[in-house]
């Protein structure tokens, strides 16, 4: 058997600390059920990472990250319209594929007001720069529009909260998006 480099291990954790994290939150989540996930044990996982809150903004920025990235791909050599629409339809496929994604988002949002709220403002920080390389990622592909990039983004997290509810794709909520916004099949 193979054994892991610590990077590899560290890897490990930030994936299966997405899947926790954006099932239970970061409060409702232990670090036992991630060290388990992974298959190490608890100590060892605080030898990777120094706490659970370090774990969760590497899972954090881990997902707005990939995010990112989806849009920079979609919207590569696309400009305006073209652009909105591949992009609309690339982030759609990628909830819809991988919903961890979807909740994590969520569940950043929410550890960050919560830490804000404490007076903690690391998660805040961490989260704001990676969610605006997420909006310069939009803003260049719409023309550098201040309004379109606002109205992209808009649209996308109405598709999160519409998609976190659980609303099927042929409700009655969906009628109002453009076609490449509304909710896909995961894909095969």
């Amino acid at each position: 058997m193979v054994r892991m480099s610590a990077e590899e291990r560290r890897e490990s954790v930030i994936r299966a600390a997405m899947s926790e994290f954006a099932s239970g939150g970061y409060y409702g989540t232990s670090t036992e059920a991630i060290a388990k996930r992974v298959g190490v044990s608890q100590p060892y996982l605080f030898r990777l990472f120094p706490s659970k809150k370090a774990i969760f903004l590497a899972a954090s920025a881990r997902c707005l990250e990939e995010t990112r990235q989806v849009f920079e791909k979609a919207g590569e050599g696309l400009h305006g319209e073209e652009a909105l629409h591949a992009m609309a339809i690339a982030y759609s496929q990628l909830i819809a594929d991988d919903p961890d994604k979807l909740r994590m988002q969520l569940q950043t949002y929410v550890a960050v007001a919560a830490a804000e709220a404490s007076g903690d403002h690391e998660f805040g920080e961490m989260v704001r720069a990676g969610w605006m390389e997420i909006w310069e990622a939009a803003h260049l592909p719409l023309g550098a529009d201040a309004d379109e990039t606002t109205t992209f983004m808009a649209y996308g997290m109405l598709i999160n909260v519409l998609s976190a509810m659980g609303f099927p794709p042929e409700h009655r909520v969906w009628e109002g998006m453009y076609l490449s916004a509304q909710p896909r099949e995961p894909s095969a």
